[in-house]
């Protein structure tokens, strides 16, 4: 039986990123994927012109069609920007019991721009990430959530504890803000520090690479892989998105990754 995962975002109007990222991503990754839209961002490679929240009660009701109909066997949120988003969707989440969650904090686009409100940031830490198997933020956005700079290595585990300690079972750390020939990505378990290595691609073209892994870590879940398993995955599968990125160069800004690289027909 196919299995399937359960995206929850906002939509990215140019394609790169958000709900069509993960959707793009979990397919490549041999999963259904299904969405659910929490709101409408006009955007495209140079930066998101606007946005605009779904109603609670169509978040809601779209969550409840879904879970009613199609169970996920993973579910990965992104972009959810208001409180009160964040305290329905992790409501539903608790009623359905869903285990294999992946949380990405989606707090800023690629071009700078603010996609979280910072009161949306408390409801996150208390709410979601305890339910939460896997979380996976990036530099600027650990740096946002826990108030630290991350300047090193050191840096990276020690901020890895203290997510770990608001209640979520394993943080992948992305390493992918830092300069250098290689990108290091940061797993603890709660107990153990895992350390994923690549390297560095020099293009402009990375649009959607939080959305895409984090969906591809979901598409590992739910078939079945260890967390473990399941990053390492994600991470290969990334890093080929990004080294074949420049093979579509699209839009004047930080354009998408390739999230069909590996089926060179399409």
């Amino acid at each position: 039986m196919m299995k399937k995962a359960l995206t929850i975002a906002g939509s990215d109007s140019g394609g790169g990123a958000g709900i069509q990222a993960d959707i793009k991503s979990m397919s490549a990754n041999g999963v259904f994927a299904m969405s659910v839209i929490t709101a409408v961002t006009a955007q495209n490679t140079t930066g998101v012109q606007g946005y605009v929240d779904i109603p609670l009660e169509y978040i809601g009701m779209q969550m409840d069609s879904v879970f009613s109909d199609l169970f996920p066997d993973a579910v990965k949120t992104g972009m959810l920007s208001n409180p009160d988003t964040v305290a329905l969707v992790s409501d539903k989440l608790t009623y359905y019991n869903v285990r294999n969650l992946v949380v990405d904090p989606v707090m800023i686009a690629k071009g700078g721009s603010p996609l979280l409100k910072q009161e949306a940031v408390d409801n996150m830490k208390r709410l979601l990430f305890p339910l939460a198997l896997i979380i996976t933020p990036n530099i600027p956005e650990a740096e946002f959530i826990t108030g630290k700079k991350i300047v090193s290595g050191a840096d990276m585990k020690e901020v890895c504890i203290e997510l770990s300690d608001m209640g979520v079972r394993n943080v992948l750390l992305k390493g992918g803000h830092f300069c250098g020939d290689e990108a290091n990505d940061l797993l603890f378990d709660g107990s153990d520090f895992h350390t994923f290595t690549s390297k560095r691609i020099k293009t402009k073209n990375t649009h959607g690479t939080g959305c895409t892994m984090a969906s591809a870590i979901a598409a590992g879940l739910a078939k079945g892989f260890s967390v473990y398993d399941s990053v390492k995955a994600a991470k290969e599968y990334i890093q080929g998105a990004i080294e074949h990125a420049d093979e579509m160069d699209i839009g004047t800004g930080h354009g998408p990754v390739n999230h069909f690289w590996r089926f060179p027909c399409l």
